[in-house]
């Protein structure tokens, strides 16, 4: 007896049919992205354009809230504030402030007179731009390697067309979330480069499961034409891969939601990743295939080498 299933097991859905259109939306949509990082860029945040960092301690949980509308009533630009280790420690970021270090310093004394008693002050530092430009390098040295890491993974499970359809794939998905930081001009920090590599893996974790069905049935159905594998392959695996989807969507919206102004580009990033993710799995990895087919076994050639070896 089946068990509950959103999607039903007879479900025909031609994902090869509307591959064309596919590809066109999703070129569009890759130059969009490229024609406004190019000429509008991104809204670095703090972590890569320097500022001020201060470390402070309260006598009790901090109440960020409170600390956030004090600081943002200074003028002092872009800011951010969280908590780490205890409930009782906050890191304040505020950005580089126009002149030396004299300017610094006295950012620095307004938001200590504006915060007033009750704050232990343990670290003061000052984060200059070249920090800044060696973060935004080991972002891309960093996303750059995790690429390299999946093709070469996806290449040795599978075949190397599957590694390359997968790689294009996921800097599709790549591409498109940094166009929509551009676009919207959201900060980003360290955090969006957090979800970008976790868009990734989220990304080509939902493909490996599609092409992995794709291989089990070319050994099932040696005959069938690979477009209607393909297909076949798509709608096996759809009831999984909306429902991973929906989840993590709602675990998202929830933490867009309730979590605050430090998490909330970690979020957007990710909704958008695991929806261009969905859509990029089932229209663009497997529809690359179509022009780069993997080798199957059960071919005239195969039957006859192997003919050819038992004669032998």
């Amino acid at each position: 007896m089946r068990g509950l299933q959103f999607i039903p097991y007879d479900t025909k859905i031609d994902f090869m049919g509307i591959r064309w259109w596919g590809f066109i939306f999703s070129g569009g949509l890759t130059v969009v992205a490229i024609l406004f990082l190019l000429f509008k860029g991104l809204n670095f945040g703090i972590d890569f354009r320097g500022g001020i960092l201060i470390e402070t301690r309260t006598s009790g949980p901090a109440n960020l809230a409170d600390m956030r509308g004090k600081i943002g009533g200074l003028g002092l630009g872009d800011y951010d504030l969280q908590t780490f280790g205890q409930p009782t420690d906050v890191l304040i970021r505020v950005q580089q402030q126009t002149g030396g270090d004299k300017e610094q310093l006295e950012a620095v004394e307004k938001i200590k007179k504006t915060l007033g008693t009750g704050y232990e002050y343990r670290r003061v530092e000052y984060v200059g731009p070249k920090v800044g430009e060696e973060l935004i390098r080991g972002g891309v040295i960093a996303t750059v390697l995790a690429l390299l890491s999946i093709l070469v993974y996806v290449w040795f499970r599978f075949e190397w067309q599957f590694g390359v359809c997968g790689v294009v794939t996921l800097v599709h998905d790549v591409i498109t979330t940094l166009g929509l930081f551009s676009i919207v001009q959201y900060d980003f920090n360290l955090t969006t480069v957090a979800a970008v590599l976790t868009i990734a893996g989220y990304s080509i974790n939902d493909t490996v499961v599609v092409y992995d069905r794709i291989r089990e049935n070319m050994r099932k159905y040696k005959k069938m034409p690979l477009i209607e594998l393909f297909n076949r392959s798509l709608n096996e695996t759809l009831s999984r891969t909306i429902l991973t989807s929906s989840t993590t969507l709602l675990a998202l919206i929830a933490l867009f939601v309730f979590g605050g102004s430090v998490i909330s580009t970690f979020a957007i990033a990710m909704i958008w990743g695991v929806i261009v993710g969905t859509y990029s799995t089932a229209i663009i990895s497997t529809a690359l295939l179509v022009y780069l087919p993997p080798r199957r076994s059960g071919t005239e050639e195969d039957e006859a080498k192997d003919a050819a070896g038992q004669k032998a």
